[in-house]
């Protein structure tokens, strides 16, 4: 009988780590797809919360946040993008690169949740930011991705033009920040297991396996 797990993949859109941690969870949870079944929910982490309309160059944000020189962040990107292409996925990162604000775009995945199209608009937000160059701040950009998914243009406009779900996503950032979410990827398993980062798929799939072996010896304890 496969062991069904419960995972809150906590991350922001705007995350490298998040798409290599998200790959190397999928591939990991693929290679035990005969003894694991997994419902993932992604929750709304924003890496730069107070990050204005306009954005700001990335080699200027990292400067200014980590105190990187234009060499260092040239360098860490490309790590990033090897990393990225390790586990299938096109970065395409430069010194014109933009950060942008998140919390519509958060907005968004939170209503395609309760649509079931949640996965398929988280992976094309990465697509639109990281491989495309895309504005995850810009409606625009933000219809067209949730259209491309299968959602209501109509009714995807009339919540961005709103205020709707920004209540449910700031609850949801302050819950996770309550239980010592501090960086992301985070990904929370069954409530009760931790693993941080964006972890390779060999880390994943050995995590995942102890974490469902537990899980079946407390099944098995209880008598179910």
């Amino acid at each position: 009988m496969k062991t069904r797990l419960k995972i809150d993949f906590v991350s922001d859109v705007s995350c490298p780590w998040c798409v290599i941690g998200l790959r190397g969870l999928q591939s990991g949870l693929s290679r035990l797809a005969d003894s694991i079944d997994a419902d993932i929910v992604f929750r709304p982490f924003e890496l730069n919360p107070a990050m204005p309309p306009e954005g700001q160059n990335i080699v200027e944000h990292i400067a200014q946040k980590y105190g990187s020189t234009r060499e260092q962040s040239a360098e860490t990107r490309a790590m990033i993008r090897d990393r990225a292409a390790a586990v299938g996925f096109t970065m395409v990162t430069d010194d014109d690169s933009r950060i942008y604000n998140t919390f519509d775009a958060h907005r968004l995945l939170h209503w395609a949740e309760t649509q079931g199209v949640q996965q398929a608009l988280k992976d094309a937000l990465f697509a639109l930011y990281f491989t495309d160059h895309g504005d995850p701040s810009s409606h625009e950009a933000l219809v067209q991705v949730a259209t491309a998914v299968g959602l209501d243009p109509i009714e995807a406009k009339a919540i961005l033009s709103s205020d709707r779900y920004a209540e449910d996503v700031r609850k949801e950032e302050q819950l996770w920040q309550s239980r010592g979410i501090s960086s992301v990827p985070a990904v929370v398993i069954n409530g009760r297991y931790l693993i941080s980062g964006g972890q390779p798929p060999e880390a994943f799939e050995q995590a995942l396996r102890n974490i469902a072996a537990e899980a079946q010896d407390a099944t098995v304890a209880a008598g179910e």
